[in-house]
């Protein structure tokens, strides 16, 4: 999993509260389990129309939005059924934080796990970065993870909170997988144990 410390970018404003996994990624496309692949259908719904041509006034098919890195949305965000497929959509078209007021549980703990930082903000602070975030080009936002800050293309600073076990995966780039391996010389050591008292098994 990629080290998530800064990421600067323009932000999309998706001012829509309960945005489900449905929406961020159609129950079409989980024939697949692979992890790449997904963000060309990403939000596919409100982003094609029915001939598949792209719908010009979808925020990520305008032009200053199709490489922002930041999501700003509204309440909910995430809700509906567990899919994974979901934060890996939004991290292959290039999502690396998603900002909202409320997320749901299983979608909220399945970002972290795949490297997109999900930031809780009070509605008034959401409130100001979707302003920024609808002036396009000219607004970038700058997410600091190490020292858990927003900074507005005005220069005013927004803090978050995020879980520490949570900010640590994310700042080395350890997903479930990863985790494990940092702990391999203790698995070896007890497998050789276990294979010594046990050589029959």
């Amino acid at each position: 999993m990629e080290k998530f410390t800064v990421v600067e970018s323009v932000a999309a404003p998706l001012p829509l509260i309960n945005v489900d996994t449905d929406m961020i990624i159609p129950k079409q496309f989980l024939k697949t389990i692979k992890r790449s692949g997904l963000g060309v259908n990403l939000f596919d719904e409100m982003r094609y129309d029915d001939d598949g041509k792209e719908i010009p006034d979808f925020v990520l098919n305008k032009p200053q939005y199709r490489n922002a890195q930041i999501l700003v949305s509204g309440d909910n965000f995430g809700c509906g059924s567990s899919r994974e497929h979901a934060p890996w959509a939004l991290l292959d078209f290039g999502i690396r934080v998603v900002i909202a007021p409320s997320f749901a549980d299983i979608f909220y703990n399945n970002c972290f796990k795949n490297g997109i930082l999900p930031i809780v903000l009070p509605q008034e602070d959401v409130d100001k970065l979707m302003d920024d975030a609808q002036r396009g080009a000219n607004a970038t936002i700058s997410v600091d993870l190490e020292n858990q800050t927003i900074k507005g293309p005005d220069g005013g600073t927004l803090a978050f909170e995020v879980d520490p076990f949570r900010k640590h995966c994310l700042l080395n780039g350890l997903d479930d997988i990863g985790l494990t391996f940092e702990k391999i010389a203790a698995i070896d050591a007890f497998e050789a144990t276990a294979s010594a008292a046990r050589p029959w098994v």
